[in-house]
C-alpha cells in the first residue's frame, strides 16, 4: 500500500564566499555576472559603516556603474518597502545588492520581485493575510552580504514584513527570492553593538533550534503535486547536521561577543553558525517562535529598543526569543531526545529523560539573562488583556505552524504566552 507520507525532502543554499577579505571581491563578482548597473541597498545606519560606499567603489573600479539607496526601514515595512520599490523602478538595473542585515535583504528581496512583476506585496503575502501569488517571471540576480551574525537572509527564499495596517508581520516565500550569491565577510560585524549582537544570535540560536525540532519531513503528508512542495520541509538529514553545529557555536561563542564586540575569533564564530543556521533553517523551517514573534513585533505600541534606531520596535531576535523558553517546554513532547540534545550542544552539559521539558527551558533562560536580552512580554509594554490578539496573529502563521512538532491550538498558544510573562 502506497504511504500517503511524504518520502522527498528538499535542500538548496546559494553560493557562498566566507572569510575576512571577501568583501573585497564584490566587484568581481557583479562583473563575472555581465551587469552594467548595480543598485545597492541597505539602511542609513549601515551606510554610517562606509561598507556600503566602499562597495559601490570597488564595483564602479570594474567600468559598471553603482548607485547606493540607504532608505531601508529597520524591520521593514509595507510602507518602506513601497518606497524603495518607487526607488528602484526610476530605472533599470541588471543586479541588485543587499548590505545589511535581515531588514536590507529582506527589503532587496521584494524589490527584486515587485520591478520584475506588476502587483502589489499583499498579492504575494502568504494566505491566509496575502494571495499566495509565486513569481512567474524570472527577477533579477541579488547579492546579499550580511552584516549582523544573526538573520541568516542571505540563504534563505523567505522575506518577511511588517504590515502596518495589519499589525502584524507576514512572509513571502519561494525559491527564486533566494540571492545567487551570498558574501559574509565576518569583519563587517565587529562594529555591532551589544545589543544588536545579543539579538542577532538569538535570532541564529532560533533558527537552529526551530528547524531542528520541527516535524520530520517524513511525518508530514505527501503534497498533491510535487511541484508544490512547501519552502519549509521539515527536520531533514541535510538541515540537522547544519543546525547542531550552530547549536554548538552559538553555545561557546554569543555570550563572548556580546561582552566584547572585538573578539575576532567569537565574531568569526558567530558568523560561521548564522551561515550554518541559515543552510539548515531556510529548508528545514522555523515554527513557533518566529510566528509568535510575528505579532509580538506587529502589535507593539511604545517599546524603545536599547542600541537601535529612536522609534517603537521589538528587533526580530528579541522578538523570537522571549517565548522560546515555553515553546520548548511545550513541544518537547514531540521529540525528546531532540530537545535534550539541543540542550546539551548549547550548553556542553549533558541532560537526561529526567530533566525532561525543564533542561532545554532553562539553558535558554540561562544564556537570556547572560547577555541581558528581554526575557518578558511585559518588557515590551505588553499586558495579560494583548494575549488574545497575540494568539489570532501566531495562528494566521501558516508557513511556521505546518513544522511545529505538536498540534497547535489557541489554548495552547494561550499558555504560552501567558507564560511569557
Amino acid at each position: 500500500m502506497q504511504s500517503t507520507n511524504e518520502s522527498v525532502f528538499t535542500w538548496a543554499a546559494p553560493p557562498l564566499k566566507f572569510g575576512n577579505g571577501a568583501l573585497d571581491e564584490v566587484g568581481h563578482e557583479v562583473a563575472a555576472a555581465g551587469a552594467r548597473s548595480c543598485l545597492i541597498i541597505t539602511d542609513a545606519g549601515v551606510r554610517e559603516t562606509g561598507i556600503p560606499d566602499e562597495v559601490a567603489d570597488r564595483i564602479n573600479s570594474e567600468g559598471i556603474k553603482a548607485e547606493v539607496f540607504d532608505g531601508v526601514a529597520i524591520e521593514p515595512t509595507d510602507e518602506s518597502i513601497d518606497a524603495a520599490v518607487s526607488y528602484a523602478r526610476q530605472q533599470e538595473w541588471d543586479c541588485y545588492i543587499a548590505i545589511g542585515g535581515g531588514s536590507a535583504i529582506d527589503t532587496a528581496k521584494a524589490v527584486n520581485l515587485l520591478t520584475t512583476h506588476p502587483g502589489e506585496l499583499l498579492d504575494f503575502i502568504t494566505p491566509p493575510i496575502g494571495q499566495g501569488t509565486a513569481p512567474w517571471l524570472p527577477l533579477k540576480p541579488l547579492i546579499a552580504i550580511p552584516t549582523t551574525a544573526g538573520t541568516g537572509s542571505e540563504s534563505t527564499t523567505i522575506c518577511v514584513v511588517d504590515m502596518l495596517s495589519l499589525h502584524l508581520k507576514a512572509g513571502i516565500s519561494h525559491p527564486s527570492l533566494r540571492p545567487v550569491l551570498a558574501i559574509v565577510d565576518p569583519a563587517t560585524t565587529v562594529s555591532l553593538p551589544p545589543e544588536v549582537t545579543a539579538a542577532s544570535g538569538m535570532d541564529v540560536l532560533s533558527h537552529a533550534l526551530e528547524s531542528y525540532t520541527s516535524v520530520a519531513y517524513d511525518a508530514k503528508p505527501a503534497p498533491a503535486d510535487p511541484r508544490k512542495r512547501p519552502a519549509f520541509c521539515g527536520a531533514n538529514p541535510i538541515s540537522d547536521v547544519w543546525c547542531e553545529m550552530a547549536l554548538k557555536l552559538v553555545g561557546a561563542n554569543l555570550r563572548r561577543a556580546v561582552m566584547n564586540g572585538r573578539d575576532l575569533n567569537a565574531r568569526h564564530q558567530m558568523a560561521l553558525a548564522s551561515t550554518y543556521a541559515g543552510t539548515g533553517f531556510g529548508n528545514a523551517g522555523t515554527h513557533l517562535p518566529h510566528a509568535n514573534a510575528y505579532p509580538i513585533a506587529g502589535a507593539v505600541k511604545d517599546y524603545q529598543a536599547k542600541g537601535y534606531p529612536d522609534m517603537p520596535m521589538v528587533p526580530h531576535g528579541q522578538a523570537v526569543s522571549v517565548t522560546a523558553p515555553q515553546v520548548f517546554a511545550w513541544t518537547y513532547p514531540g521529540d525528546p531526545d531532540r530537545h535534550l540534545r539541543a540542550a546539551e550542544l548549547l550548553s556542553g552539559r549533558t541532560f537526561t529523560h529526567t530533566d525532561g521539558a525543564d533542561a532545554l527551558a532553562h539553558v535558554l533562560k540561562e544564556l537570556m539573562a547572560d547577555i541581558g536580552i528581554p526575557s518578558s512580554l511585559s518588557d515590551f509594554g505588553y499586558v495579560d488583556a494583548d494575549v488574545d490578539t497575540l494568539v489570532a496573529g501566531s495562528m494566521k502563521q501558516t508557513r511556521q505552524l505546518s513544522v511545529v512538532p505538536r498540534p497547535v491550538t489557541p489554548e495552547a498558544l494561550a499558555s504560552i504566552y501567558r507564560g511569557s510573562f
